[in-house]
């Protein structure tokens, strides 16, 4: 069972030009605390079958993280042309979004990326020379959505009762979370926290 869910990523500027950074509000559901942050990437993969092109635009790090339904906003660099082959540039690229907890991704949501110039005449006839600055992207609004298992410092409270007390201690106390740093989470409005 998974401690954390993705319920919504929202992307604030989509459509955009290729050059503006990505922007976008994850809304995910917690349900035990998290002793540590969950890291958050954003990567851009325009060529599937080599992987050393593919791009981490950005990463963050979320946390303290309280029970309850929370959400925040991220942003990431637009990938960096010259690590484009020009073949790839045009057409579907994949952007993929990744938490991990502890060194271990628990979620990869994937979206199709297609790019592709500004006007008719540029889309039916492209320049030879790449012109970066006519590119727009659009980002389909369904995602592929994978979830793997890890191992949580934590035990679900509707975890089997078999477990017991012993487990139950396992669990860090608000007052526990609260030792850690800044956090650029907020709980939605609204939400059970």
């Amino acid at each position: 069972m998974s401690i954390v869910t993705i319920r919504n990523v929202e992307f604030l500027n989509n459509p955009a030009k290729f050059s503006d950074p990505y922007r976008f509000r994850v809304t995910f559901e917690c349900i035990a605390p998290l002793k540590d942050d969950i890291e958050w990437k954003l990567i851009y993969v325009s060529s599937p079958g080599d992987e050393q092109l593919d791009q981490e635009l950005d990463d963050c790090l979320v946390g303290p993280v309280p029970t309850g339904v929370n959400s925040f906003e991220f942003s990431g660099d637009a990938p960096d042309p010259s690590k484009i082959p020009a073949e790839d540039v045009l057409g579907v690229a994949a952007l993929i979004l990744t938490g991990s907890y502890r060194e271990q991704e628990f979620v990869r949501v994937g979206y199709y990326q297609n790019t592709e110039y500004d006007n008719e005449e540029m889309k039916e006839t492209p320049p030879k020379d790449i012109m970066w600055t006519r590119l727009v992207r659009d980002i389909s609004a369904k995602p592929r959505v994978t979830r793997f298992q890890i191992k949580w410092d934590v035990t679900p409270p509707n975890a089997q009762n078999a477990i017991g007390s012993a487990a139950s201690a396992a669990v860090p106390s608000a007052d526990a979370l609260d030792e850690g740093g800044d956090t650029n989470m907020e709980p939605v409005a609204g939400a059970s926290s």
